[in-house]
């Protein structure tokens, strides 16, 4: 199996190059090196990169991808046949087809989600386009198995298909959503006035919507206009928006018999018991998370020393103070340390929380986190 020493990243200094250029370090111990030209990253010119690497990285913003992967291919002029070469654009058919005019091995891949604060994929999506494997193809699975993700399969064009549903619309839809209470939200005191009368649907939907409006523009705008199964997708939106907006408009009970049959009756057949009983359970466990969330009596503890056993010591010194507990629940900070988030009874006396708080400090298991 082929070894790979040297991997170059292409955009380091982004956030996705960043995470991979850890990744690679820490987990799969490799050298790492790049050329981020936006960034200032550019001690290494193309062919200096593409001579020193045995493995690159594609990790631009999506309307630059193939273009930039392109310029590579014309450089190395055929030294990259030795070479495996990947990206991580969101939409794989550009890029992967200009990875594919060069000589080297290509494997297109989309991880399904932001960089993660922790060290792996492990819990998230990675769509995978094998485009073309041989020499390469062993430690590509070591790869996948490293990164710890839930891999599927796709062809590329369809892996764009897939994200004009799976990411193009949705995303859409928050960002209009957003629009609609920037609009309609000032009469109610805008967000902070909604808050106090949220449902566990409002709360997830303006989660999301905050989520996109963080981020990157760049990554939403590219998944919008660079991926061209995304207008027609938008257009059906769109078109299903107006038809149940023409239901409300006409108000008889001809408009609500129709609305019933085409947004309910015909949907509800479609998704088929099975998926409304798995989405059905997925809502009833996010609200019990965001009701735990509130909880107004919370302990935030970093656990330094994590071992087999540490929570169990954990809670013991928690019941040594008589202090019950309604939910727990953990996390990783963005250097990977293990957070608990432990809920306590409402009426838990403050002292003892804080006699908690110093017992577990002044034993060196853990230490309090402020922000949960």
């Amino acid at each position: 199996m082929i070894e790979p020493e040297v991997i170059g990243i292409i955009g380091r200094q982004g956030a996705y190059g960043r995470w991979l250029a850890r990744f690679f370090r820490e987990r799969m111990g490799l050298v790492v090196i790049g050329r981020d030209p936006p960034a200032g990253d550019t001690a290494l010119d193309e062919a200096q990169i593409i001579a020193a690497c045995d493995v690159l990285v594609f990790a631009a913003p999506i309307r630059d991808s193939a273009a930039l992967i392109a310029d590579y291919a014309r450089i190395a002029g055929g030294r990259e046949r030795r070479q495996l070469w990947l990206d991580v654009t969101s939409i794989k058919r550009e890029p992967v087809s200009a990875m594919l005019a060069s000589q080297a091995e290509v494997l297109g891949l989309h991880p399904m989600c932001a960089p993660p604060k922790a060290p792996t994929l492990r819990g998230r999506t990675l769509a995978c386009c094998p485009a073309r494997l041989d020499r390469w193809r062993p430690w590509s699975q070591r790869l996948l198995a490293a990164l710890e993700a839930e891999c599927v399969e796709a062809d590329p064009g369809r892996h764009d298909q897939f994200m004009a549903l799976v990411q193009g619309m949705v995303h859409a839809v928050h960002l209009a959503q957003a629009s609609v209470l920037r609009q309609h939200g000032g009469e109610f005191g805008f967000l902070e006035g909604l808050w106090p009368f949220r449902s566990a649907s409002f709360e997830l939907d303006l989660t999301m919507a905050a989520r996109i409006l963080s981020g990157n523009p760049a990554i939403y705008e590219g998944i919008q206009f660079d991926n061209p199964a995304a207008l027609p997708v938008l257009e059906s939106l769109v078109e299903q928006l107006a038809q149940m907006r023409d239901c409300l408009r006409q108000g008889d009970e001809t408009a609500r018999s129709h609305f019933r049959e085409v947004f309910i009756d015909i949907n509800r057949q479609f998704f088929g018991k099975t998926a409304l009983q798995r989405g059905n359970h997925g809502f009833e466990r996010l609200g019990y998370l965001l009701a735990d969330l509130t909880e107004p009596r919370t302990l935030s503890i970093h656990l330094i020393d994590d071992h087999p056993g540490s929570l169990r010591d954990l809670l013991q010194r928690v019941a040594a103070h008589g202090v019950n507990l309604r939910s727990i629940h953990s996390s990783r900070s963005p250097e990977g340390d293990v957070h608990f988030r432990l809920g306590c009874e409402d009426d838990s006396d403050p002292a003892a929380l804080a006699r908690i708080v110093e017992d577990i400090e002044a034993s060196g298991l853990g230490r309090r986190v402020r922000s949960a």
